[in-house]
């Protein structure tokens, strides 16, 4: 029988893959006994029941390279140990489903398992392999490179950043009614360094302007570096440990050059591990900092009594999600819960919680992934029905990753309920003294001669989203579909187009990819306002935030159903900071 010739990436990706056998890989890589027991904690099993999707499974179609090279009886029988390995280029990509497509590396089966292997482990050798030859999803691509080129995960320039921080600091000072209220930027000698999840910038500026209210009424010595803010590391994710020391050094030098005591990161569960026990070893650097979660800094506030909270302002019933990275990786499970419970009065736990919670589904890299989106909702069912046996109003979490994968999951089986941080609620709970009052731009003369470009096929969205900035003194025009609203900008340049994704006949992708491939309108803003089909679960403009492909990113990106408050700071964020940009040039 002749024996196929091994391709030149299957190769490579072998001797890859044995040279990161190392001591810590050899307990899981050889330690399975197949008994079974982490197969039911697997969402991807318990939804589909497919055996193909039990840990121990897809563990093995990575071990049986380990099996047919190092281990002892492997190298003279691998057939008899189940050894073996990528031959074609076909396996690859079949490799690449098992360990990107069927797995969030969320680590529960490891709880499972008597033997202590961890799977999550093998899944990133393999990934790191294969991102080595050129093979892996396209948004997994695009945030490395982002990362490497940028230094943050979404590509935000350090002229926006600042530009959003500065405009921050202004909402800030409004909002606790004192005018030397601001989020410090590079300032020498503060107690702690704050980084954050780039997505917090883009995307979720309230999430930021919570913290820095909290920092704000506990009277915290606190800054935020212009440069080495991400604490997002997508190192962990593909396998690449030199991306990780680079993340990792990137906020470390930040800290050391602005001669701070602490690093805080922000609700970001894969961030917070990175950046506290796998960055240190993936940079080889003794740290003088202490480095902390921004969960652990709220409850000592609280442990102090420095920060009063009313829980009567935040009257609905809310349920946490336990993010995986800071659960089972990090042991954070009672700081949240403690805060919660000062925050809200009606608290309701999911079962299972904490070390044992299921995942969002969008952990490890998952969020990037767009091919893969409609597996991950599917086996988000699992999720879902826990959120639906709560009955709360609200869902809490402290990942900027979950609630993007909580979000989406939500509209997919119709739970129509909010997501949001734990420091949001915080904020919201916070009792401050009076202080002078700090006039803001009224919304009214920012409005005043701005025309917003609603682009939806739901009548009822259309029509509360005109009426809503109708209200707040915008001029509005309104298209139901993309061709509708290709043939209004060719008449009139709005100031901002809110834009649905799932529509009839082009999508609102094309013409957001018409708009910023054209000239005339490739200036204008864009707020993605959407939801995602129930159907097919598929949410193109992830392609747009992770997988861009030279396309810029959105400026705004809400989920329906769309937050007022969230939605009118968006619209702030995106016309005031552009302005002042157009200003500075």
């Amino acid at each position: 029988m002749k024996t196929a010739t091994q391709s030149e990436k299957a190769r490579k990706f072998v001797e890859s893959f044995r040279k990161k056998i190392n001591r810590q890989a050899l307990l899981s890589l050889g330690a399975c006994v197949h008994c079974g027991l982490c197969t039911e904690s697997c969402h991807y099993y318990l939804v589909t029941k497919d055996p193909r999707m039990a840990p121990a499974f897809k563990a093995d179609r990575v071990r049986r390279i380990y099996k047919k090279h190092e281990d002892w009886l492997g190298r003279l029988l691998p057939w008899w140990v189940g050894g073996g390995e990528p031959v074609t280029d076909e396996d690859l990509l079949d490799l690449e489903d098992v360990v990107f497509g069927s797995c969030t590396m969320c680590r529960r089966c490891t709880l499972s398992c008597p033997m202590g292997v961890d799977k999550a482990l093998i899944m990133r050798a393999a990934r790191g392999s294969l991102v080595e030859i050129g093979i892996a999803p396209e948004g997994v691509k695009q945030v490395a490179r982002d990362q490497w080129e940028t230094g943050n995960q979404m590509a935000v320039t350090k002229e926006d950043y600042l530009e959003t921080l500065e405009w921050l600091s202004e909402e800030l000072a409004n909002d606790v009614g004192d005018p030397e209220a601001k989020i410090p930027v590079d300032l020498e000698g503060a107690e702690m360094l704050y980084a954050v999840n780039p997505r917090e910038v883009k995307y979720a500026p309230l999430s930021l302007l919570a913290a820095a209210k909290i920092f704000y009424a506990a009277g915290a010595g606190w800054t935020m570096p212009s440069e080495g803010w991400d604490n997002t590391n997508f190192g962990l994710f593909n396998g690449d440990n030199a991306l990780g020391a680079h993340m990792g050094n990137l906020v470390f030098d930040a800290c050391e050059r602005l001669g701070v005591k602490k690093l805080v990161t922000s609700e970001c569960g894969h961030g917070f591990r990175a950046t506290k026990w796998e960055s240190p070893n993936w940079t080889g650097r003794d740290l003088p900092f202490e480095i902390l979660n921004v969960l652990q800094v709220v409850d000592g506030y609280l442990a102090e009594g420095v920060l009063p909270l009313d829980r009567s302002v935040n009257d609905f019933s809310i349920t946490y999600h336990d993010p995986c990275n800071l659960s089972r990786s990090a042991g954070l499970t009672e700081e949240p819960r403690r805060i919660l419970k000062a925050a809200v009065a009606d608290f309701r736990e999911m079962v299972p919680n904490r070390a044992e919670s299921y995942c969002c589904s969008g952990g490890g890299g998952a969020m990037s992934m767009a091919e893969y989106a409609s597996r991950r909702l599917e086996v988000a069912r699992v999720k879902a029905d826990q959120i639906a046996r709560t009955g709360a109003d609200v869902v809490v979490t402290a990942c900027h990753n979950c609630v993007d994968g909580l979000s989406d999951l939500i509209r997919k089986y119709g739970l129509k309920r909010q997501v949001k941080t734990v420091c949001e609620l915080v904020a919201d709970a916070l009792v401050l003294e009076p202080r002078a009052f700090v006039p803001a731009v009224p919304v009214e003369e920012i409005a005043r001669g701005r025309t917003i470009l609603v682009v939806d096929d739901e009548p009822d969205i259309v029509t509360y989203l005109t009426t809503f900035f109708e209200n707040h003194g915008f001029g509005t025009c309104s298209a139901g579909s993309a061709e509708e609203a290709w043939k209004t900008l060719e008449e009139r340049t709005p100031d901002l187009v809110t834009l649905d994704i799932l529509m009839p006949g082009k999508s609102g992708v094309s013409l957001y990819r018409r708009m910023r491939e054209t000239p005339a309108t490739r200036s204008i803003p864009v707020l993605f306002i959407t939801g995602c089909n129930p159907r097919s679960g598929h949410i193109d403009a992830r392609k747009y935030i992770y997988s861009h492909g030279g396309l810029p990113q959105p400026e705004g990106f809400l989920d329906k159903p769309v937050d007022r408050d969230e939605l009118l700071l968006t619209v702030r964020k995106i016309l005031e900071t552009g302005a002042r940009q157009e200003v500075g040039t």
